[in-house]
Formats: structure tokens, sequence, C-alpha cells
């Protein structure tokens, strides 16, 4: 039977909303493995607009659910009417929007909180014992949620190689256990069922980033 999965996206945008390649690659291999997936976002105004020529902020407005509408080809659904019963696993891509718009950390740091429909997704998915699979930045959402979670945003080193090396730092100082991996590798919490990678914290090839996205995918519906 077709495993049901929710992709939770925070717009369109590597400075502002999604990563579009994480989500693509997301996409892909949940295509390949023969998932149900239904894609949800908030309804509400990004943090900001950036341009992503010059990657600066800029007047506009723009929502959030419409942007996503961008990766989803229209079929996206307002995250506010996600039933987690209805689904057996749920993953949310990186980019900045998961720190602007699905949470304040790009402005809070340690100290921000989760966008509520976020946190209680999370949440209620945990409770349920469903898997959720994070890649990039988007493991931050765990440590505020599942306090002592074990996750992976790559090293915690910093090197050329991993531009935000103390995110991780970060994020053991709220108590999480913080493993270091490759841009290929995962790191599967089994107490939490929570799938976590990398992606484009490491400065590596695309290629690689795709499949370590491919990786937690195949991870997340193992547990599902």
């Amino acid at each position: 039977m077709a495993k049901r999965v929710a992709v939770i996206l925070s717009g369109c945008g590597v400075y502002d909303g999604t990563e579009v390649h994480e989500a693509s690659a997301v996409l892909v291999h949940l295509s390949r493995a023969g998932a149900k997936v239904q894609m949800f976002a908030p309804s509400a105004d990004q943090m900001h607009v950036v341009n992503h020529c010059e990657g600066k902020p800029t007047e506009e407005k723009r929502n959030i659910l419409q942007e996503s509408a961008r990766i989803a080809r229209g079929d996206v659904t307002d995250l506010a009417k996600l039933d987690v019963s209805a689904f057996d696993a749920a993953i949310i891509p990186g980019g900045f929007g998961v720190a602007k718009n699905l949470s304040n950390w790009a402005v809070k740091g340690k100290d921000f909180t989760i966008q509520p429909d976020v946190e209680k997704i999370i949440k209620a998915l945990h409770k349920a014992g469903k898997p959720l699979g994070m890649c990039c930045i988007s493991p931050v959402l765990a440590a505020k949620a599942l306090p002592g979670c074990e996750l992976t945003v790559g090293q915690d080193k910093e090197c050329e190689k991993w531009p935000y090396a103390q995110t991780a730092g970060t994020m053991k100082e709220m108590g999480c256990k913080h493993v270091n991996t490759e841009v290929g590798q995962v790191h599967v919490d089994v107490k939490n069922k929570l799938v976590t990678t990398s992606a484009f914290m490491c400065k590596a090839p695309i290629h690689q980033v795709y499949d370590g996205v491919g990786v937690m995918v195949t991870e997340v519906l193992k547990l599902a």
C-alpha cells in the first residue's frame, strides 16, 4: 500500500522560502518510491521578499501558500487543514523560509518560536509515532518542538565546506544531540522517528545534495 506523505513548504526560493532543489529532490524520490504526496503551506505573508539576484529584501509582500504553489504546480493546501491522521509521514525541506516563515529562527536564534500550526503538526506526528524527515535548516524545528532529540545539520566545525556549522552548536545549546554527518548521510533518531540530513547546509555539488535527500526519503518511508 502506498505511503501517504505530507510535504510542508515555506514559500519558493532559498532566501525567503523553500529551497527549490531540496523540494524537487524530495518530490522526485517520493514519486520513485510510489508514495502518495500532498503538499501544504501556511496561508500568511512571508517575513519578507528577497530579490534573489541581489540577495536583498524588497518592499514586496507575498503569500507563503501562493508562493509554495509555484513548486507544487498549483496543487497545495492550506497548512491549517493538514490532518495528521490522514498521513503516514511528513517531510519538511529547508530554505530560509523555514527560519523566517515557519518560525522566527532567523531573527531570534535559539530563543525562537515555531508557527503554531507547524508546531502542532510536529507534536501530533510525534505523539502518533509517525516519522518526520527534515533537511538543511528545518531540523531547528524539531530541536524546539522535540526537546532532547537527535539530529544533524552536517558538521559542528567551521570550515568552507560547512558554512552554517555554528547552527549545530546552537542546537546543542538547546539540549539536542547533534551528530556529525557528510552530505550524503542522514541521522535517524529511532526513538523520535526523526530523520535529518544536511543538504545545502553543506557546500557540496547539487547531485550529492540530491542523493542525501534521497537517503532521507528512503529512511522516512522505512519508518512509516
